[in-house]
């Protein structure tokens, strides 16, 4: 097993990802931790980038997300507590299950609010103007609603505190809640 583990918060755009990612990084029991944003990756891109939510950006995301998963991997091997907070649904899990393969710990959290929190949340901070801005939100809210298999790795943020989410989330981690596994062939 590598020596520091992986803990991806995901969830739509306003469901508190990276608030609660930057304190459960601040407060890891570990003695190294680092809060991995991962559209930080997509603001390196110089030239040639498409907005990741847009048709034909397939390709560059799967780019972006290996390249953020590398940096995670080392982050671990040097005993990092990794903080990973980004979108990231179950249809960009394969790679993360992978790497479970190869010894990492790996948990997978999803946050969630009702959708009328979410586009409220959401709305108080405009990346893009409102239409793109709320098609997005909502889009992205429903990717989230129906997660099958990963539906018991999900934290309602509806009604929490960041306080109640951070505790959630850390419980979830201590027991080993959410613990991404894969099927031997």
């Amino acid at each position: 097993m590598i020596q520091g583990r992986i803990i991806v918060i995901t969830g739509s755009p306003g469901t508190g990802k990276t608030t609660t990612a930057s304190i459960i990084a601040k407060e890891s029991n570990l003695e190294k931790s680092v809060h991995m944003h991962t559209d930080d990756f997509y603001h390196y891109l110089s030239k040639g980038g498409i907005p990741p939510h847009l048709p034909g950006a397939s390709e560059q995301n799967l780019v972006v997300i290996e390249a953020f998963l590398e940096a995670a991997k080392r982050y671990a091997r040097g005993k990092y507590d990794v903080i990973v907070d980004g979108i990231i649904g179950p249809w960009f899990l394969e790679p993360w299950i992978n790497i479970v393969r190869e010894g990492y710990e790996v948990h997978y959290i999803v946050l969630r609010a009702s959708k009328e929190e979410t586009m409220k949340r959401a709305g108080e901070r405009l990346k893009l103007d409102r239409e793109t801005n709320n098609e997005l939100v909502e889009t992205m809210w429903e990717q989230f609603c129906n997660l099958g298999i990963y539906e018991s790795n999900v934290v309602d943020t509806t009604m929490h505190s960041i306080e109640d989410t951070v505790s959630a989330i850390k419980q979830k981690v201590e027991n080993g809640m959410n613990l991404l596994s894969f099927y031997p062939n």
